[in-house]
Protein backbone atom coordinates (compact mmCIF):
# COMPACT_ATOMS: atom_id res chain seq x y z
CA UNK A 1 0.00 0.00 0.00
CA UNK A 2 1.30 3.47 -0.84
CA UNK A 3 1.90 5.54 2.27
CA UNK A 4 0.03 8.82 2.14
CA UNK A 5 1.36 12.08 3.58
CA UNK A 6 -0.60 12.73 6.75
CA UNK A 7 -1.49 16.30 5.90
CA UNK A 8 -0.70 17.81 2.50
CA UNK A 9 -2.19 21.24 3.26
CA UNK A 10 -0.44 21.63 6.60
CA UNK A 11 -3.77 22.06 8.43
CA UNK A 12 -4.34 20.52 11.85
CA UNK A 13 -6.79 17.60 11.87
CA UNK A 14 -8.69 16.04 14.73
CA UNK A 15 -11.37 13.40 15.10
CA UNK A 16 -12.42 9.95 16.20
CA UNK A 17 -11.53 6.50 14.91
CA UNK A 18 -13.42 3.39 16.01
CA UNK A 19 -11.72 0.00 16.08
CA UNK A 20 -14.04 -2.92 15.29
CA UNK A 21 -13.56 -6.60 14.57
CA UNK A 22 -14.53 -9.99 15.83
CA UNK A 23 -13.47 -10.90 19.35
CA UNK A 24 -9.72 -11.33 19.88
CA UNK A 25 -8.76 -9.65 16.60
CA UNK A 26 -6.11 -7.52 18.32
CA UNK A 27 -8.11 -4.30 18.72
CA UNK A 28 -7.05 -3.48 22.28
CA UNK A 29 -3.39 -4.29 21.64
CA UNK A 30 -3.45 -2.06 18.55
CA UNK A 31 -5.09 0.76 20.54
CA UNK A 32 -2.32 0.58 23.13
CA UNK A 33 0.39 0.52 20.43
CA UNK A 34 -1.01 3.58 18.66
CA UNK A 35 -1.33 5.55 21.90
CA UNK A 36 2.05 4.36 23.19
CA UNK A 37 0.63 3.53 26.61
CA UNK A 38 -1.71 0.93 28.06
CA UNK A 39 -5.24 2.34 27.94
CA UNK A 40 -7.17 -0.83 27.01
CA UNK A 41 -6.89 -4.24 28.65
CA UNK A 42 -5.71 -7.13 26.56
CA UNK A 43 -6.26 -10.85 26.92
CA UNK A 44 -6.08 -14.01 24.88
CA UNK A 45 -9.75 -14.56 25.76
CA UNK A 46 -12.48 -13.31 23.41
CA UNK A 47 -14.89 -10.59 24.53
CA UNK A 48 -12.36 -9.01 26.89
CA UNK A 49 -13.43 -5.42 26.18
CA UNK A 50 -16.73 -4.40 27.76
CA UNK A 51 -16.57 -0.61 27.42
CA UNK A 52 -15.54 1.83 24.69
CA UNK A 53 -12.08 2.99 25.79
CA UNK A 54 -10.80 6.23 24.31
CA UNK A 55 -7.07 6.44 23.67
CA UNK A 56 -5.64 9.74 22.47
CA UNK A 57 -2.81 9.96 19.93
CA UNK A 58 -1.08 13.37 20.05
CA UNK A 59 0.81 14.51 16.93
CA UNK A 60 2.17 17.83 15.68
CA UNK A 61 -0.29 17.75 12.79
CA UNK A 62 -3.28 15.98 14.33
CA UNK A 63 -5.06 14.55 17.32
CA UNK A 64 -6.51 11.09 16.75
CA UNK A 65 -8.96 9.80 19.36
CA UNK A 66 -9.26 6.01 19.28
CA UNK A 67 -12.42 4.26 20.42
CA UNK A 68 -11.86 0.58 21.23
CA UNK A 69 -15.12 -1.35 21.28
CA UNK A 70 -16.24 -4.85 22.25
CA UNK A 71 -16.02 -7.36 19.41
CA UNK A 72 -19.08 -7.51 17.16
CA UNK A 73 -20.54 -11.00 17.34
CA UNK A 74 -23.78 -12.97 17.10
CA UNK A 75 -25.12 -12.49 20.64
CA UNK A 76 -26.28 -15.33 22.88
CA UNK A 77 -27.19 -13.28 25.95
CA UNK A 78 -28.72 -9.91 26.82
CA UNK A 79 -25.21 -8.69 27.63
CA UNK A 80 -24.08 -9.68 24.11
CA UNK A 81 -27.00 -7.79 22.57
CA UNK A 82 -26.17 -4.68 24.58
CA UNK A 83 -22.49 -4.85 23.63
CA UNK A 84 -23.44 -5.08 19.94
CA UNK A 85 -25.76 -2.08 20.31
CA UNK A 86 -22.89 -0.17 21.90
CA UNK A 87 -20.68 -0.90 18.90
CA UNK A 88 -23.33 0.03 16.31
CA UNK A 89 -24.09 3.32 18.09
CA UNK A 90 -20.37 4.14 18.14
CA UNK A 91 -20.00 3.48 14.39
CA UNK A 92 -22.42 6.29 13.58
CA UNK A 93 -20.50 8.86 15.62
CA UNK A 94 -16.89 8.54 14.37
CA UNK A 95 -14.92 9.95 11.43
CA UNK A 96 -13.18 6.73 10.35
CA UNK A 97 -13.56 3.04 11.20
CA UNK A 98 -10.69 0.57 11.57
CA UNK A 99 -11.78 -2.99 10.74
CA UNK A 100 -9.27 -5.34 12.41
CA UNK A 101 -8.74 -8.78 10.85
CA UNK A 102 -5.95 -11.03 12.19
CA UNK A 103 -3.36 -12.20 9.65
CA UNK A 104 -3.00 -15.61 11.29
CA UNK A 105 -6.66 -16.60 10.89
CA UNK A 106 -8.51 -17.04 7.61
CA UNK A 107 -11.41 -14.73 6.86
CA UNK A 108 -14.44 -16.45 8.36
CA UNK A 109 -18.16 -16.06 9.01
CA UNK A 110 -17.55 -13.59 11.85
CA UNK A 111 -15.52 -11.31 9.58
CA UNK A 112 -18.15 -11.51 6.83
CA UNK A 113 -20.86 -10.70 9.38
CA UNK A 114 -18.99 -7.53 10.42
CA UNK A 115 -18.21 -6.62 6.80
CA UNK A 116 -21.95 -6.72 6.12
CA UNK A 117 -22.60 -4.43 9.09
CA UNK A 118 -19.93 -1.99 7.88
CA UNK A 119 -21.31 -1.96 4.33
CA UNK A 120 -24.45 -0.21 5.57
CA UNK A 121 -22.33 2.37 7.42
CA UNK A 122 -20.29 3.08 4.27
CA UNK A 123 -23.53 3.59 2.30
CA UNK A 124 -25.28 5.66 4.96
CA UNK A 125 -26.42 9.27 4.81
CA UNK A 126 -23.02 10.30 6.08
CA UNK A 127 -20.73 7.61 4.63
CA UNK A 128 -17.87 6.70 6.94
CA UNK A 129 -14.56 5.49 5.46
CA UNK A 130 -13.38 2.07 6.64
CA UNK A 131 -9.68 1.19 6.83
CA UNK A 132 -8.96 -2.54 7.00
CA UNK A 133 -6.07 -3.28 9.39
CA UNK A 134 -4.61 -6.76 8.97
CA UNK A 135 -3.30 -7.29 12.51
CA UNK A 136 -0.75 -9.75 13.94
CA UNK A 137 1.33 -9.54 10.76
CA UNK A 138 4.35 -10.76 12.74
CA UNK A 139 2.75 -14.19 13.18
CA UNK A 140 2.74 -15.20 9.50
CA UNK A 141 5.12 -15.50 6.56
CA UNK A 142 5.27 -12.91 3.78
CA UNK A 143 3.33 -15.19 1.44
CA UNK A 144 0.65 -15.87 4.06
CA UNK A 145 0.36 -12.13 4.71
CA UNK A 146 0.01 -11.44 0.98
CA UNK A 147 -2.72 -14.08 0.71
CA UNK A 148 -4.58 -12.55 3.66
CA UNK A 149 -4.35 -9.06 2.18
CA UNK A 150 -5.96 -10.36 -1.03
CA UNK A 151 -8.71 -12.10 0.96
CA UNK A 152 -9.41 -8.94 2.95
CA UNK A 153 -9.47 -6.85 -0.23
CA UNK A 154 -12.13 -9.16 -1.68
CA UNK A 155 -14.26 -8.78 1.44
CA UNK A 156 -15.28 -5.15 0.87
CA UNK A 157 -14.61 -1.77 -0.70
CA UNK A 158 -12.16 -0.46 1.91
CA UNK A 159 -10.70 3.05 1.84
CA UNK A 160 -7.25 1.59 2.66
CA UNK A 161 -5.73 -1.73 3.70
CA UNK A 162 -2.78 -1.70 6.11
CA UNK A 163 -0.89 -4.74 7.45
CA UNK A 164 0.29 -4.06 11.00
CA UNK A 165 1.88 -5.69 14.03
CA UNK A 166 1.10 -4.00 17.33
CA UNK A 167 3.54 -6.23 19.21
CA UNK A 168 6.51 -5.57 16.92
CA UNK A 169 5.55 -2.01 15.99
CA UNK A 170 5.42 -2.89 12.29
CA UNK A 171 3.55 -0.15 10.38
CA UNK A 172 1.85 1.25 13.50
CA UNK A 173 2.95 4.80 12.60
CA UNK A 174 1.94 4.20 8.97
CA UNK A 175 -1.55 3.21 10.10
CA UNK A 176 -1.80 6.39 12.18
CA UNK A 177 -0.77 8.42 9.10
CA UNK A 178 -3.51 6.78 7.03
CA UNK A 179 -6.17 7.38 9.70
CA UNK A 180 -5.24 11.05 10.00
CA UNK A 181 -5.90 11.56 6.27
CA UNK A 182 -9.54 10.64 6.93
CA UNK A 183 -10.01 13.14 9.79
CA UNK A 184 -11.59 16.56 9.27
CA UNK A 185 -9.68 19.77 9.81
CA UNK A 186 -10.36 20.75 13.40
CA UNK A 187 -9.02 21.99 16.74
CA UNK A 188 -7.23 20.16 19.53
CA UNK A 189 -9.87 18.13 21.41
CA UNK A 190 -7.91 17.07 24.53
CA UNK A 191 -5.04 18.68 26.48
CA UNK A 192 -1.51 17.70 25.53
CA UNK A 193 -0.34 14.63 27.46
CA UNK A 194 -3.82 13.29 28.20
CA UNK A 195 -3.96 9.69 26.97
CA UNK A 196 -7.54 8.69 27.80
CA UNK A 197 -10.73 10.26 29.11
CA UNK A 198 -11.82 7.15 30.98
CA UNK A 199 -12.52 7.72 34.70
CA UNK A 200 -9.96 6.24 37.09
CA UNK A 201 -12.53 3.82 38.50
CA UNK A 202 -13.18 2.33 35.06
CA UNK A 203 -9.47 1.93 34.38
CA UNK A 204 -8.93 0.30 37.79
CA UNK A 205 -11.79 -2.14 37.16
CA UNK A 206 -10.34 -3.04 33.76
CA UNK A 207 -6.89 -3.70 35.25
CA UNK A 208 -8.39 -6.02 37.88
CA UNK A 209 -10.45 -7.85 35.27
CA UNK A 210 -7.42 -8.30 33.02
CA UNK A 211 -5.45 -9.84 35.90
CA UNK A 212 -8.38 -12.09 36.82
CA UNK A 213 -8.72 -13.39 33.24
CA UNK A 214 -5.14 -14.64 33.02
CA UNK A 215 -5.03 -18.43 32.74
CA UNK A 216 -8.69 -19.17 33.45
CA UNK A 217 -11.17 -21.48 31.75
CA UNK A 218 -13.04 -20.48 28.60
CA UNK A 219 -16.35 -19.91 30.38
CA UNK A 220 -15.14 -17.30 32.86
CA UNK A 221 -14.43 -14.23 30.67
CA UNK A 222 -18.11 -13.89 29.75
CA UNK A 223 -19.23 -14.35 33.35
CA UNK A 224 -16.86 -11.93 35.11
CA UNK A 225 -17.79 -8.32 35.91
CA UNK A 226 -15.69 -5.97 38.03
CA UNK A 227 -17.01 -2.94 39.93
CA UNK A 228 -14.90 -0.50 41.94
CA UNK A 229 -16.51 0.23 45.31
CA UNK A 230 -14.22 3.10 46.32
CA UNK A 231 -10.85 4.74 45.79
CA UNK A 232 -9.92 6.80 48.87
CA UNK A 233 -6.67 8.14 50.39
CA UNK A 234 -5.70 6.30 53.59
CA UNK A 235 -6.24 8.53 56.60
CA UNK A 236 -3.00 9.39 58.32
CA UNK A 237 -0.75 8.27 55.43
CA UNK A 238 2.31 10.41 54.74
CA UNK A 239 1.93 13.24 52.24
CA UNK A 240 5.29 12.46 50.67
CA UNK A 241 4.40 8.74 50.37
CA UNK A 242 0.59 8.50 50.21
CA UNK A 243 -1.34 5.23 50.45
CA UNK A 244 -4.65 4.80 48.60
CA UNK A 245 -7.27 2.23 49.61
CA UNK A 246 -8.94 0.63 46.56
CA UNK A 247 -11.89 -1.69 47.19
CA UNK A 248 -13.14 -3.78 44.28
CA UNK A 249 -15.90 -6.36 43.86
CA UNK A 250 -15.60 -9.17 41.30
CA UNK A 251 -18.94 -10.66 40.26
CA UNK A 252 -19.38 -14.13 38.75
CA UNK A 253 -22.51 -16.14 37.96
CA UNK A 254 -21.93 -19.36 39.90
CA UNK A 255 -20.26 -20.63 43.06
CA UNK A 256 -17.98 -22.84 40.95
CA UNK A 257 -16.66 -19.74 39.18
CA UNK A 258 -16.12 -18.02 42.51
CA UNK A 259 -13.93 -20.95 43.53
CA UNK A 260 -11.89 -20.56 40.32
CA UNK A 261 -11.22 -16.87 40.98
CA UNK A 262 -10.29 -17.39 44.64
CA UNK A 263 -8.17 -20.52 44.15
CA UNK A 264 -7.01 -22.97 46.80
CA UNK A 265 -6.67 -21.15 50.11
CA UNK A 266 -7.13 -17.82 48.31
CA UNK A 267 -3.87 -18.26 46.37
CA UNK A 268 -5.23 -17.22 42.99
CA UNK A 269 -7.02 -14.13 44.29
CA UNK A 270 -3.79 -13.01 45.99
CA UNK A 271 -1.98 -13.42 42.66
CA UNK A 272 -4.70 -11.42 40.87
CA UNK A 273 -4.35 -8.67 43.46
CA UNK A 274 -0.57 -8.58 43.20
CA UNK A 275 -0.58 -8.26 39.40
CA UNK A 276 -3.44 -5.76 39.27
CA UNK A 277 -1.94 -3.60 42.01
CA UNK A 278 1.19 -2.91 39.95
CA UNK A 279 -0.84 -1.40 37.11
CA UNK A 280 -3.12 0.49 39.50
CA UNK A 281 -0.14 2.04 41.30
CA UNK A 282 1.25 3.25 37.97
CA UNK A 283 -2.17 4.65 37.07
CA UNK A 284 -2.76 6.45 40.38
CA UNK A 285 0.87 7.41 40.98
CA UNK A 286 0.91 6.20 44.58
CA UNK A 287 1.09 3.11 46.75
CA UNK A 288 -2.14 1.11 46.79
CA UNK A 289 -3.82 -1.23 49.25
CA UNK A 290 -6.05 -3.35 47.02
CA UNK A 291 -8.98 -5.07 48.70
CA UNK A 292 -10.70 -7.64 46.45
CA UNK A 293 -14.01 -9.41 47.14
CA UNK A 294 -15.59 -12.10 44.95
CA UNK A 295 -19.39 -12.28 44.87
CA UNK A 296 -21.99 -14.36 43.03
CA UNK A 297 -24.66 -12.56 40.96
CA UNK A 298 -26.54 -15.49 39.48
CA UNK A 299 -26.99 -15.36 35.67
CA UNK A 300 -26.28 -11.62 35.63
CA UNK A 301 -25.63 -11.62 31.86
CA UNK A 302 -29.31 -12.38 31.25
CA UNK A 303 -30.85 -10.25 34.00
CA UNK A 304 -31.70 -6.63 32.95
CA UNK A 305 -31.71 -5.35 36.54
CA UNK A 306 -28.36 -6.86 37.40
CA UNK A 307 -26.86 -5.69 34.11
CA UNK A 308 -27.91 -2.14 35.04
CA UNK A 309 -26.36 -2.42 38.51
CA UNK A 310 -23.09 -3.66 36.97
CA UNK A 311 -22.92 -0.75 34.54
CA UNK A 312 -24.17 -2.30 31.29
Amino acid sequence: MTRKPSNDAGEFRSGFACLVGRPNAGKSTLTNALVGEKVAITSGRPQTTRHTIRGIVHRDDAQLVLVDTPGLHRPRTLLGERLNTLVRDTLTEVDVIVFCLPADQKVGPGDRFIAGELASVMRGRRPTPVVAAVTKADKVSRQELADQLLAVSALGDWADIVPVSAVGGYQVDELADVLVTHLPVGPVLYPDGELTDEPEAVMVAELVREAALEGVRDELPHSLAVVVDEIVPREGSRKDDPLVDVRVNLFVERDSQKAIIIGKGGSRLRDVGSRARQGIERLLGSRVYLDLHVKVAKDWQRDPKQLGRLGF
